[in-house]
């Protein structure tokens, strides 16, 4: 393996548990500091890392309700977005987006909108500005399986078809293993179409269906969508598939699997619980540490000093948020827009 090629792989893997451990520290923070109801990314932290890894800063990127883990991955700071998720003066957005609306536009995240399929119509508007600007950048919409279920999707689709557009839909479907609301759990999408991907290769879409629990797997797909769509060769549907996380599927957020412990991707006889078969075959940094230490790109000293720097930058990230004040009443109407009598 190639110096570089291990170097992104060793960045993917970084970007993954900054994810994580940010997530973890949300549902802690939970508890002491309420702030309403939130959706963790933890599960698909390897889609949304090797996806990151192939864009470029100057790419911009549309994301959902499951925004924190992009937006850490890309380099928002993990100390104002946790702010911004208890909603205090010091977040990326001043307190006023809170956990299902925080940005970051120096990032290159236009918007979070928490509108099901919203991603999908403002990721695609994204890219029809790209592509009357003419200097190879791309848009990367990130949206969950259930946002295939409104009509903005089919016609956004559409559209991106026909003009084609630079943009790469990332389809994180996380519903393997959902039992939806007939179980009392989080719904779960309902498509009559077999297959997901089968509705963008209707409209002459190029799709590639990925787990999406596999880092190296999803890269290569990202970057060889990202290489067609600089190209000019029209949109791009990627369906990253993962086995949803045991927390996320109550209708509100509960760390059933606790905080990850690093060890056990060498130490799997030490797994145990009502969740151990998904710890043990489907968490993906667990899976990218074992992938990593068996390729011989990193010792197992290698990771966990990566996580004791993540869990360093954590800890303050958590005594940052939590000493932020509450926004100034007298700004409620600062940015708000009104039109004259």
């Amino acid at each position: 393996m190639t110096a570089p090629a291990a170097d992104r792989r060793r960045a993917i893997f970084a970007r993954m548990l900054l994810m994580r451990r940010l997530e973890e520290s949300v549902a802690l923070m939970s508890k002491d500091h309420p702030f309403g109801h939130f959706h963790l990314y933890i599960g698909q932290e390897a889609t949304g890392a090797a996806v990151i890894e192939a864009l470029r800063p100057t790419d911009l990127a549309t994301t959902t309700h499951r925004n924190h883990g992009h937006l850490v991955g890309r380099g928002a700071d993990e100390k104002a977005v946790l702010a911004e998720i208890l909603g205090r003066a010091d977040g990326c957005n001043g307190g006023r987006g809170g956990t299902l609306h925080v940005t970051d536009r120096d990032r290159g995240f236009l918007a979070t909108s928490a509108v099901v399929g919203g991603s999908i119509g403002l990721g695609t508007g994204a890219a029809h500005a790209l592509k009357r600007q003419g200097k190879g950048a791309v848009c990367a919409a990130f949206f969950g399986d259930g946002a295939m279920e409104e009509g903005i999707a089919f016609e956004t689709l559409n559209l991106a078809a026909l003009w084609r557009l630079p943009v790469l839909y990332v389809c994180e479907n996380n519903s393997r293993g959902a039992l939806g609301a007939r179980a009392g759990e989080f719904p779960t999408s309902e498509m009559a179409a077999p297959k997901l991907s089968g509705i963008p290769e209707s409209l002459g879409i190029r799709t590639a269906v990925v787990d999406g629990a596999d880092a190296d797997a999803v890269h290569a797909a990202a970057a060889d969508a990202v290489d067609a769509l600089r190209a000019g060769d029209g949109p791009v549907f990627l369906e990253a598939r993962t086995e949803r996380w045991p927390g996320s599927r109550p209708l509100w957020p509960e760390l059933l699997t606790g905080e990850t412990d690093l060890a056990l991707a060498w130490e799997p006889e030490r797994i145990a619980g009502d969740h151990a078969a998904w710890i043990r075959e489907q968490d993906p940094i667990l899976r990218y540490a074992r992938v990593l230490t068996d390729a011989g790109v990193c010792t197992r000293d290698d990771l966990a000093a990566i996580d004791r720097d993540v869990r360093d930058r954590m800890a303050a990230a958590r005594d940052f948020a939590a000493a932020s004040p509450w926004p100034d009443a007298r700004s409620a109407t600062d940015t708000v827009f009104a039109l004259e009598a």
